[in-house]
């Protein structure tokens, strides 16, 4: 029986899929910024690239939440420095660049493919996965889900992780799909302070974990 998956794990992983990936963070911060310039499937490879994150740490900490957990606290100033600079460098060339697409001229997106965009997915999944902040998120939420819904097999495990996965993804579709109907609403002075306001954000977040990591993990 331990090969059959508690069915009920279905709705609760989506859910929780969802409200990981609806917070406005500095990931979140990216992905609406590359659906806004570069239309639903730039949004799109972008939300991949956190989805597949998410899901990698949701799988470790299904597989060994005492043990993952414990080795992501030990080693959490390294992580929060290393995702600190990302965050950080990402904002700073987001600061700088200009648009790469020119909505006021309506430049036609309908013949982009999601492969046009794939180099944002192993972005975002890096920026994922050290950012502290998702993973420790992840983990709280490993450890109380025991509340909803059992989660004992192997089974179990990865049937929530997928859940989880599929309830992220509809997210930046959904997301994904109303921002490009309403980006040609904005011009390309408008795009350009939206890339400098997500960089600022992007940059600021990456800041307040780098001096956390070097406030609590004694580099000074």
């Amino acid at each position: 029986m331990d090969y059959i998956p508690n069915p009920l794990i279905i709705p609760i992983g989506l859910l929780i899929g969802i409200l990981v990936a609806a917070p406005v963070g500095p990931v979140n911060v990216l992905c609406i910024q590359r659906a806004i310039e570069r239309g639903f499937w730039g949004g799109l490879a972008a939300g991949i690239g956190s989805v597949l994150g998410d899901g990698l740490i949701a799988l470790f900490a299904g597989l060994g939440v005492g043990a993952v957990s414990g080795a992501v606290q030990s080693h959490r100033s390294i992580i929060e420095l290393v995702g600190g600079i990302a965050f950080v460098a990402f904002g700073l060339k987001l600061f700088f660049t200009a648009p790469g697409v020119r909505v006021a001229e309506n430049v036609d997106l309908s013949g982009t493919s999601l492969k046009d965009f794939a180099w944002d997915i192993p972005q975002t999944f890096f920026l994922t996965i050290t950012n502290p902040g998702a993973v420790l998120g992840l983990f709280a939420i490993f450890g109380g889900v025991s509340t909803f819904v059992e989660v004992k097999s192997t089974a179990d495990v990865l049937l929530m992780v997928a859940a989880i996965m599929a309830g992220s993804l509809t997210w930046w579709i959904a997301l994904s799909n109303f921002i490009s109907r309403h980006r040609h609403r904005i011009d390309a002075a408008r795009l350009h302070n939206v890339n400098r306001i997500a960089g600022i954000l992007l940059a600021g977040f990456g800041a307040i974990l780098l001096v956390e990591a070097v406030l609590k993990g004694g580099f000074l």
